[in-house]
């Protein structure tokens, strides 16, 4: 039977600690279409773990991701952006200062740059965003995958920005297809917890995001590109020309 761990719950302890990497994953549509490849940096800097994730398209646009963060005395997020370009211009950028609890958004509206700039509540080691979830679960998987379902505080974008609620659990394990390879990984699930009244006006669908088995990895990521409303996209740890759905494991044994 699950169990709810809240926001009280002891933050997020580093159980795998990361070090220099560098890959390169493919971002894909939620078909499984090739849409963009993908640059991913991380790399130890005045003892912070600094990432960078950047997507190139054919016709020269891209997007780029960076963050920043603490990995003692726990899993700490301190600096978060996301901007795309379009032909060489600003088309959204997306900004949270953990430390001054600030979160900033610009976004082009026909020929107008429009800009929103909040405080925000940050909970430190509590509060992600971005690819500061793939962190948080990997080292969050032992105590998901003993059925907790643990509630963090993710900075989102409408583009204004907002704080929510979210519940992470364990979703099951599947298959899926990356180029000629057939991979297996637990699939992990992060549900925003949408109020009665906003849920009316916004819909944020889950993100998911797959770990291979220990040690736990980065394997596939699915969900909305930055805004709840934006398409749902998949971004594929082995690159290639096939990309498939993943699939629920039903034999006994898959683990």
């Amino acid at each position: 039977m699950a169990f709810l761990s809240p926001l009280s719950s002891p933050a997020v302890e580093v159980t795998e600690f990361e070090a220099t990497t560098h890959g390169f994953p493919a971002l894909l549509d939620s078909n499984g279409k090739k849409l963009a490849d993908g640059e991913f940096a991380q790399w130890i800097d005045d003892e912070r773990l600094h990432i960078t994730i950047t997507y190139k398209f054919k016709r020269g646009d891209r997007t780029e991701e960076k963050a920043v963060f603490r990995q003692k005395p726990e899993l700490i997020q301190e600096e978060w952006s996301w901007r795309e370009l379009k032909g060489g211009q600003l088309v959204r950028h997306f900004a949270v200062d953990f430390k001054t609890q600030t979160a900033t958004a610009q976004k082009r509206e026909k020929d107008d740059l429009k800009n929103w700039s909040e405080k925000i509540d940050v909970q430190a080691g509590r509060t992600f965003a971005g690819y500061g979830f793939m962190l948080a679960v990997q080292n969050l998987r032992p105590r998901l995958l003993r059925g907790e379902q643990i509630e963090l505080q993710a900075v989102g974008f409408t583009p204004k920005p907002k704080v929510v609620t979210v519940q992470i659990s364990h979703g099951g394990v599947d298959q899926m297809k990356m180029a000629d390879r057939l991979l297996e990984g637990d699939r992990f699930v992060i549900h925003p917890k949408i109020g009665v009244i906003v849920g009316l006006f916004v819909h944020v669908p889950d993100t998911l995001i797959w770990l291979t088995k220990p040690p736990a990895e980065f394997l596939r990521w699915e969900g909305p590109v930055a805004e709840p409303n934006d398409p749902i996209i998949r971004v594929d740890l082995v690159p290639g020309a096939e990309s498939g759905p993943a699939k629920p494991v039903e034999t006994s044994d898959a683990r």
